[in-house]
């Protein structure tokens, strides 16, 4: 035992890791539902680690932190962008609001508590569960021109608050919004999603966009002497066709007198040709067995299908529904089977009115050729790939913490983002532009969580490892009343949020919750006001607000720091 802690405290990169592994190990593990996520349980392990007196160097906590918030940045970009520059205002509003409303409840709480600057931050950071500002506000102490001592004294009480605050900032977001919110809204929230459904579904089948574009089935069909002379591929195609019901066939090849040949649309079918057709299974059998002959012929149907992300950047489609999608050119042969936004990567329901927004990921399916055209249409294929653009994500960081070391004076008080504020806005720019322009800028998902996930919670480490030894002493000054301001600090914005949706926003009763999760970047109330609803329309109101307030929440730790100190 002796050699493990000699060990650990001069090799503080052991012990960093070792507060990842015990940290990802308790942060998962649930009890009735609820877990401590891997950030808090990093930051007790690391804790409890740093009672052995380890010193890491804060260049480590630097490094680890501005990849982070590079990497959050750049998954908000899209939203983020849409949500202050189009019809996604409102919802970007909202958060704005909503994001002011928890700095002010945290502002409160300190001034009438006499909470100094570190425990303010911390508050913040807990109670609404930013742990990104953590290290906004780390910065902004240290720039405060007081001796490094009292700024490092000051700086360990916010993981001290951050730790007593964060459950009830987890729990308590869901549970009010998802058990008091519809009472508080006076709905029903389940029948308020059915009937948003039911809107949102107008003009498409009735079985649902999914049922019409999901099941791919692709057989080979004998034409017999009853098809009209003249017949086209176009016409063939056209006189099954319903949008509306959900009925639609393509035909995929063709082959005549023994040989598989190159068509198109405007082909004439003869007799004797075997067409290799894809559609639903049903209509397959119920339409065109009245024109031809099922055959088995395996060289026809050997044919490349396969199912890929396509990233939506044309700005000719943003802001379409998938029923408006449905009928474009590009469109045929092709199935949609999932939409998903944001950088939570929230699934948004696939219905006919839908609309889809620049940044959306479409996972469609079909012929390869088919869904190649669709990608060249839409956007571009987001293929699996492990290779990430280093040049523009270090230039990134390096232009964007230029820019966010700039300080300016006000009132004698050095006002800056910081390096890492800066990194957040270039990640947002560079996430964006990507978005519109998918040529530069690739970073793959898993490189993505690495740099979000990793990158925080080997910050959040070094945090705790530094906080250690002073963190009891911190929670024996602070006493139960920390835990009931961050209960405060909380409460009151997600109590009143709701009814500032409705009667201010007036945002509509079906998503107006998911807007208040949205706000208070809150994934956990998401997934629990969706349990409650039992459907994911709540969803189509949170990635915009998420992103704003994602990106405002942050920032509030440069804030906070400034308005208490």
């Amino acid at each position: 035992m002796e050699f493990i802690v000699t060990t650990l405290q001069h090799h503080a990169e052991l012990a960093i890791f070792l507060s990842l592994a015990i940290g990802y190990w308790v942060g998962v593990i649930k009890l009735g539902g609820f877990s401590l996520g891997t950030v808090t349980g990093t930051l007790l392990a690391a804790i409890l680690i740093g009672q052995l007196g380890i010193e890491v160097s804060p260049q480590v906590k630097s490094i680890f932190f501005i990849m982070f918030l590079f990497a959050v940045g750049y998954g908000v970009g899209p939203q983020f962008v849409r949500g202050i520059a189009s019809d996604g205002l409102p919802q970007a509003l909202f958060a704005v609001v909503i994001s002011a409303l928890c700095l002010v409840s945290v502002y409160v709480a300190a001034r009438i508590a006499g909470y100094d600057v570190g425990y303010a931050a911390g508050l913040l950071a807990g109670a609404q569960t930013i742990s990104a500002s953590i290290g906004v506000a780390s910065d902004a102490i240290n720039r405060l021109g007081i001796p490094p001592d009292q700024a490092k004294e000051i700086a360990n009480h916010i993981p001290v608050a951050y730790a007593v605050t964060y459950i009830w900032g987890t729990i308590g977001t869901g549970v009010i919004l998802s058990m008091l919110g519809p009472k508080l809204l006076g709905v029903d929230l389940e029948a308020e999603c059915k009937r948003y459904e039911k809107e949102m579904s107008a003009g498409g089948p009735a079985g649902g966009m999914q049922s019409a574009y999901r099941r791919l089935d692709f057989r080979a069909y004998k034409i017999r002497d009853q098809i009209p002379p003249g017949t086209t591929i176009a016409d063939a195609e056209a006189l099954h066709e319903s949008i509306e019901e959900g009925v639609r066939i393509f035909v995929e090849r063709l082959r005549r007198d023994g040989k598989i040949i190159e068509f198109k649309l405007t082909t004439v079918l003869q007799p004797g040709d075997v067409v290799g057709v894809s559609g639903k299974t049903e209509v397959l059998i119920e339409k065109l067995g009245k024109y031809g002959n099922e055959v088995s012929d395996p060289e026809l149907l050997d044919v490349p299908v396969e199912a890929v992300d396509v990233v939506l950047t044309n700005k000719a489609y943003n802001g379409k529904t998938l029923i408006e999608l449905a009928k474009t050119d590009f469109a045929r042969g092709v199935y949609l089977t999932k939409i998903t936004r944001g950088a939570t990567s929230t699934n948004i329901p696939v219905l006919a009115q839908t609309k889809v927004n620049r940044g959306d990921i479409l996972r469609i399916g079909g012929t390869r050729a088919n869904t190649e055209a669709a990608a060249r249409n839409l956007g571009y294929a987001d293929r699996p790939t492990n290779a990430a653009d280093m040049v523009f994500v270090g230039l990134g960081i390096v232009l964007g913490g230029l820019f966010g070391a700039i300080v300016v004076p006000v009132s004698g008080i050095p006002v800056t983002l910081s390096t890492s504020g800066g990194a957040l806005i270039a990640g947002i720019i560079i996430g964006w532009l990507r978005g519109v322009y998918p040529t530069f800028g690739r970073v793959p998902a898993p490189v993505l969580w690495f740099m979000n996930n990793v990158g925080l919670n080997v910050f959040i480490a070094v945090v705790g490892i530094t906080a250690g030894p002073t963190f009891v002493a911190g929670i024996k000054e602070a006493g139960i009343g920390l835990f009931l301001w961050g209960f405060f600090a909380t409460s009151v914005p997600m109590l009143l949020a709701p009814w500032i949706g409705k009667y201010i926003f007036k945002l509509d009763p079906a998503i107006n919750l998911g807007c208040c999760g949205g706000a208070r970047t809150s994934t956990a109330a998401a997934a629990m006001i969706s349990e409650v609803a039992k459907s994911d329309i709540p969803l189509l109101g949170y990635t915009v607000p998420y992103a704003v307030s994602n990106t405002l929440l942050t920032m509030w730790g440069l804030v906070i720091v400034m308005m208490v100190s």
